[in-house]
């Protein structure tokens, strides 16, 4: 038996939405207000309200913070996480979607992350909202969370610049590769917090999974407009299967006429469009023309978006499919420092028990330039941090 989520994001996703369907499936208040009092330097407080939003009963989660002048970047940011006594699961998670986060707003507004300015979501109640998330969710102890496409809104809204479109800069850049759509209403109704929270935390895309329903949390956004039901759901339960088994395809085509200096770029864009990996295979075709098969294992949920993309960026006219069952191992992810130089590291787990280490190549390639160490010492360095040794 696994544990199971699925967030209906039919009416879009801001940080007090996830808070509040997070509560309402069933996280102690007291975990969230722990999290966050471990952080903020400032007093900042997290209440729970019953409301209705469009006829549903709904959890509200107000956050309370007093006026503060300080502006914050993500530097400011990362320090606070990482001086805090947050328990590390949770730590890391907030990391990973503040990180998301600054580099979506660098991306948009062409400087560096550690330089993004973060506005409303560096001030108290978004730093609440990201490590509230983070310790809702690792306290629900999901094995899988698949994520809907979610409702962007339409329409402007009012920014420190002006007044800019919906879905705002940051959002869409953040959903890059992933389900979204505008409306149903012309309001904001994803906001960037929320979209870095669902990006970092979904495993996979669509529709609701085969689970039994244990717990079901509606999160109430601020706003009740009329005939709508202005919440993120959010369904928690048990399923059956292996949460990495079945439902893994393999989409793949044979293609002899594209150049082959494009191939780096198109395979990145197949990962980034959801494709858990994507590979060639030299082959030779009839008439002895050499050409490559192109291999893209995705999950069901994101098959479309990555479908899509295979047209886009080959030359290919159609492609086949088979199912597959898929079988991974659990993984979780952490952080070590060499030489003073943070890597990031994915580990992955067979009953609790560590099989594999792998530190994140990039981060391993950046030490490397930056203290004049040979690659593969940076990478055995981590590794053995990794492993405690």
């Amino acid at each position: 038996m696994t544990r199971v989520g699925w967030l209906d994001c039919s009416s879009g996703a801001s940080g007090d939405m996830v808070l509040g369907a997070l509560l309402g499936a069933g996280v102690p208040l007291a975990v969230l207000r722990e999290a966050v009092e471990l952080v903020v330097p400032e007093p900042v407080t997290l209440d729970e309200e019953p409301v209705s939003r469009g006829g549903f009963a709904a959890t509200r989660c107000r956050v309370h913070v007093a006026d503060s002048s300080t502006h914050r970047t993500w530097a400011d940011v990362r320090t606070i996480l990482d001086t805090s006594t947050l328990h590390e699961p949770v730590r890391a998670l907030a990391i990973a979607i503040f990180t998301r986060l600054a580099e979506a707003e660098a991306e948009v507004h062409g400087v560096s992350p550690d330089e993004v300015h973060f506005h409303e979501v560096g001030a108290l109640d978004a730093i609440a909202d990201v490590v509230g998330a983070a310790a809702g969710f690792v306290h629900l102890g999901l094995d899988r969370l698949v994520c809907a496409p979610v409702a962007l809104g339409g329409g402007t809204v009012q920014a420190a610049h002006g007044r800019i479109p919906v879905p705002v800069p940051a959002v869409v850049e953040l959903l890059r590769g992933h389900p979204s759509y505008g409306g149903p209403l012309d309001r904001e109704l994803t906001t960037p917090t929320g979209a870095a929270i669902l990006t970092t935390v979904a495993d996979a895309w669509g529709p609701q999974p085969a689970m039994v329903v244990e717990s079901i949390g509606l999160g109430a956004g601020k706003a009740d407009p009329p005939g709508h039901a202005n919440v993120l759901r959010l369904l928690a339960g048990a399923s059956e299967s292996s949460p990495q088994a079945g439902g893994a395809l393999v989409i793949e085509s044979n293609v002899d006429d594209l150049d082959p200096r494009l191939w780096p770029a198109v395979l990145a864009a197949l990962l980034e469009a959801g494709a858990s990996d994507a590979w060639l295979t030299p082959i030779l075709m009839k008439k002895g023309r050499p050409a490559h098969t192109l291999h893209v294992l995705v999950a069901a949920g994101s098959a479309d978006a990555v479908r899509r993309e295979v047209f886009r960026q080959t030359s290919t006219i159609g492609v086949r499919e088979q199912t597959f069952a898929k079988h991974a191992l659990d993984r979780s992810f952490t952080e070590v420092t060499v030489d003073g130089h943070r890597i990031a590291v994915k580990l992955a787990h067979l009953d609790g028990e560590l099989m594999n280490v792998q530190p994140e190549y990039e981060d391993v390639a950046a030490a490397a330039r930056a203290t004049g160490r040979p690659v593969k010492d940076v990478l055995a360095a981590a590794i053995a941090a990794s492993r405690g040794a």
